[in-house]
C-alpha cells in the first residue's frame, strides 16, 4: 500500500510512517522540510507548502492520503481537490475538539459540532481550533471525490509528543519528593497512545472504512490516581503524592491544563463529557490499547534521552509547586486545628 502523508515528522506522523513500514507498505511525506528534516532517510519527502505549493503532488498517485497536518479550511480544501482522483481514500485527522460543548457525558460521533463565530478566522491556536477542524471536515467531504475517513482523537499521548502535557506527570513524579496533584485521585481521564491511534489509523485503512470514528480511551476509565501510580511505579520513584482540593488550587490562580496537565476541574459543568468520549464505534472496529504502564515507561524514557536540557512546556516548576504545597499544608493544619477547637467547645 502507498500512503502519502501530508506532514509525517513530527508525533503523529512519525508513528504512522513507523508502522506503515514495519507492516511493508510504502508511506511518501510531503511537507515544507522544516521539521526534522533529517527524520527517515529513506523514506520519500516531497517539498512543497500546503498553502499555494502543491505542485510536488502533481503527477503523482497514492492509495491513500493521510492528513495529519490540516487546520485550516481553505488549505485543507486546496490538498482535497488535488489530491481527488489521485487518491482512493483521504484520511483526515481532526479531533473531539470539533463538538459544541463537553456539557453531556457519552458524546458519540453524531454530537452538534461547534460553529466559527468569525468565518474569516484562521487562528487555531486558541479557541477557534474546534470549529475550524469541524470546518476542515466539511470541505473535504464537498471536494474530494471518493471515501473520507474522520478520524476525532482525543488527547495523544506517548514518545515524541511536542505539547508535554502528559510527559510533564511522568517526569515529575520520577524527580521524587512531595507532588502536587489535583484532587480527586478518582477523576476520569482519557487519552490514546500514539502508537495505538496510528494501529487504529492503518487498520480502518486496510478495512476500507470511511466516516467518522471517535478515538481515545482506554478502554476502561484511567483515573488521575491510576496514573500517578503507573508514573512511580515505572520511574521507581520515592513521590508522594498531596492531593489538594480543587477550591484551593483554583483560589490559588492555578491554570487547569497548563499549570497542571490534564486537570480539568470537576466543579465545571461546562466539561462533564470532556473526558466521557464515547468510542464505542471504535472498539467495535478494532480499537486496541497498550498497558499504561507502558506509554509511560515509554514516554519518560524518550523524554530523558532527548538532546538538551530538560525543560517541558507544560506544568508548574519546583519552586512554584512548593509554594503552593506549603500554603495548602498550612491551610490544612489551620483547619484541622479550629476543628479539634471546636470538637472540644
Amino acid at each position: 500500500m502507498k500512503v502519502l502523508i501530508l506532514g509525517g515528522k513530527k508525533f503523529l506522523g512519525i508513528a504512522l510512517v513507523e508502522a506503515l513500514l514495519k507492516a511493508g507498505d510504502t508511506p511518501v511525506l510531503f511537507n515544507r522540510g522544516r521539521t526534522n528534516p533529517d527524520l527517515f532517510p529513506k523514506v520519500t519527502n516531497l517539498i512543497g507548502d500546503r498553502d499555494g505549493d502543491l505542485e510536488a503532488l502533481k503527477r503523482r498517485k497514492w492509495d491513500v492520503v493521510i492528513d495529519t497536518s490540516g487546520f485550516v479550511p481553505r488549505i485543507v480544501k486546496q490538498s482535497a481537490q488535488m489530491l481527488s482522483g489521485k487518491c482512493e481514500t483521504y484520511v483526515f485527522i481532526s479531533s473531539v475538539a470539533v463538538y459544541q460543548d463537553y456539557r453531556m457525558p457519552d458524546i458519540a460521533e453524531n454530537y452538534p459540532l461547534a460553529q466559527l463565530d468569525d468565518p474569516a478566522n484562521e487562528d487555531y491556536s486558541g479557541d477557534a481550533f474546534g470549529p475550524l477542524k469541524a470546518l476542515c471536515e466539511y470541505e473535504i467531504q464537498q471536494a474530494f471525490d471518493g471515501p473520507v475517513l474522520v478520524i476525532r482523537p482525543g488527547m495523544i499521548v506517548g514518545p515524541h509528543d511536542p505539547s508535554d502535557r502528559f510527559t510533564y506527570w511522568p517526569w515529575r513524579v520520577s524527580l521524587g519528593g512531595q507532588v502536587l496533584a489535583p484532587s480527586p485521585p478518582s477523576a476520569n481521564l482519557q487519552f490514546i497512545d500514539v502508537r495505538d491511534l496510528a494501529e487504529f489509523i492503518i487498520n480502518r485503512i486496510k478495512a476500507k472504512s470511511e466516516g467518522v470514528y471517535n478515538v481515545t480511551g482506554p478502554r476502561k476509565p484511567a483515573t488521575f490516581g491510576s496514573l500517578l501510580v503507573a508514573c512511580r511505579e515505572s520511574a521507581l520513584s520515592d513521590a508522594n503524592f498531596i492531593w489538594v482540593d480543587e477550591s484551593f488550587l483554583l483560589n490559588q490562580g492555578v491554570l487547569p491544563w497548563s499549570d497542571l496537565p490534564l486537570w480539568v476541574p470537576s466543579t465545571d459543568p461546562a466539561y462533564a463529557g470532556f473526558y466521557n468520549i464515547n468510542i464505542n464505534k471504535a472498539l467495535k472496529d478494532g480499537l486496541n490499547f497498550r498497558p499504561l504502564s507502558q506509554t509511560v515507561s515509554d514516554t519518560l524514557e524518550w523524554f530523558r534521552t532527548k538532546p538538551g536540557p530538560k525543560t517541558l512546556k507544560a506544568g508548574m516548576d519546583i519552586a512554584t509547586e512548593t509554594e503552593l504545597l506549603l500554603k495548602y499544608q498550612k491551610e490544612v493544619s489551620t483547619r484541622n486545628t479550629r476543628s479539634s477547637y471546636l470538637d472540644q467547645e
